[in-house]
């Protein structure tokens, strides 16, 4: 819920922010003028704004539904449960997590809380590079849209703790009370939400840059490499408050670094043949990708 009150908060205030940097530069600077220069500017990318804000906010209905109804909806953990725990069945990577300082536990979950929040709201540089300016309405949902798919698919995906019951480091501990240990919230190991939101953040930033600067060339690889710190850095402090083993971490930093990069790369695609777009089936509601490529041939992806 941090994260998307971050979130929120950077979308105000870069509205505000570039609005009135539309109004210093031109008096005349209206909603109607804005409309009429997003249809005549040239584009990086394409974008349908109903389905785009219509996918967002239908994710981030499910998504506050989910956080408590179902990530936190879980069984407490038994006594037999507990008294059962194994640290042998670990290998050496996630063993990591069960060697810290249960003191600093506290202070570590503390820090991840507030290392999140600014990640999110750093990556609003982008509104300073002149070549991004002028498009930032549709990054803007389009950042917004890249959150959502990546807290939906955190809720609700396979790999996410709606189907994972992986019990959490701080389980492990004895340092802790068995009513410290037992809260169902410790069933949600896998995978780091936290990790996945940072990691999508800092993706989508680095792949809007380089799309708008191609001539960056190999370097691009650079800057995705520097994007990888932020996530990373609050993917150990959240094995160092004991949420998360390494593997879960590494898992978030794949599925948000992927999220961040394909839904801009989606939006480049220049052949009308292709689009995605919203679909009914029988198993229930979906979204579905259409390709045409050629004029008696047409395949349909639905997932």
């Amino acid at each position: 819920m941090k994260a998307l009150l971050a979130l929120f908060c950077l979308v105000v205030s870069l509205t505000q922010g570039l609005a009135q940097t539309e109004e210093d530069n031109s008096a005349n600077f209206s909603l109607d003028s804005l409309v009429q220069r997003e249809k005549t500017t040239p584009h990086k990318y394409r974008m349908n704004y109903w389905f785009s804000a219509g996918l967002s906010l239908v994710a981030t209905a499910a998504n506050i539904y989910a956080i408590p109804n179902v990530i936190k909806a879980k069984p407490q953990l038994t006594d037999e449960e507990i008294s059962s725990l194994n640290t042998e069945v670990f290998n050496a990577f996630d063993r990591w997590a069960l060697e810290q300082d249960p003191s600093k536990r506290d202070l570590n979950y503390r820090n991840s809380d507030y290392v999140l929040p600014a990640i999110i709201v750093a990556t609003g540089a982008l509104a300073l590079d002149k070549k991004i300016q002028k498009d930032w309405l549709r990054i803007l949902i389009m950042y917004y849209e890249t959150h959502a798919i990546t807290f939906s698919l955190y809720n609700f995906s396979f790999f996410g703790p709606a189907f994972q019951n992986k019990l959490r480091p701080v389980v492990y501990y004895d340092y802790f009370s068995y009513d410290e240990r037992r809260g169902g919230n410790n069933r949600n190991s896998l995978y780091s939400g936290h990790t996945a939101t940072a990691a999508a953040a800092t993706f989508f930033a680095v792949k809007v840059y380089a799309d708008y600067h191609p001539e960056l060339g190999r370097k691009k690889y650079l800057l995705y490499g520097l994007a990888s710190v932020p996530p990373l850095i609050e993917g150990y402090l959240r094995m160092k408050a004991l949420a998360h083993f390494p593997t879960d971490i590494m898992v978030g930093f794949m599925i948000g670094a992927t999220v961040g990069v394909v839904v801009p790369e989606l939006r480049k695609f220049k052949d009308r043949k292709f689009h995605i777009g919203l679909t009914a089936t029988p198993a229930g509601p979906g979204v579905c990708l259409n390709w045409t490529p050629g004029p008696a041939r047409k395949t349909v992806f639905t997932f």
